[in-house]
């Protein structure tokens, strides 16, 4: 069944990439839920390497304002989430409860190259499902790469086998701010069926 139109305008043709905020709040339980939408969406293997970080103190907003480029301070100090959209590099520990059919572990166990592109590869798709997700609830995004991810792993997940991705704002955009609409490309342009 075919979503309505209201359904693909807040999805996709009206949706924006928001730079200004409202002074609203998100609650975690809106985030709980924008994620448990998130999560249904297809994987490799059902490997779901995906991990957030949600920056959300005036403490931990500070942390991070050092490594964004200048362009992205502003609008992130004044987002009322960061989400910090990180991979797990041993998502593979996880195959044998998530992928249980067959020994999918070993496909990486000692193939950090093949671990490493799986997991960035389907952290960034599940990355857009919660960019989706996040619309369908209600929520506006301003995803970004404008960052030092060396830093940031250092700063927030040291230690750890996170590493980041990019960032996205949430909250409740400010329509007023935003500009004209840029072009896309036609089916045409990009598209070959053979």
């Amino acid at each position: 069944m075919q979503l309505n139109e209201q359904a693909l305008k807040q999805l996709f043709s009206e949706a924006r990439t928001h730079k200004a905020w409202q002074a609203k709040e998100v609650p975690d339980n809106l985030l709980k839920e924008v994620y448990d939408l998130a999560k249904m969406g297809p994987t490799s293997a059902n490997c779901l390497p995906m991990r957030i970080l949600f920056v959300k103190s005036s403490l931990a907003k500070e942390r991070l304002k050092p490594f964004l480029d200048a362009g992205n301070v502003e609008k992130t100090m004044a987002a009322p989430v960061t989400a910090i959209m990180a991979y797990d590099i041993h998502f593979y520990e996880r195959m044998d409860e998530l992928y249980p059919m067959v020994d999918a572990k070993s496909w990486f166990v000692g193939n950090e190259k093949f671990a490493q592109k799986t997991a960035f590869q389907n952290s960034t798709l599940q990355a857009a499902y919660f960019i989706l997700a996040a619309r369908a609830c209600g929520l506006d995004c301003g995803p970004m790469s404008g960052f030092d991810t060396a830093k940031v792993d250092e700063e927030f997940f040291k230690n750890t086998s996170w590493r980041s991705n990019f960032l996205i704002n949430f909250g409740y955009g400010d329509s007023a701010k935003l500009h004209p609409r840029l072009p896309r490309l036609n089916f045409d342009e990009v598209a070959k069926v053979i």
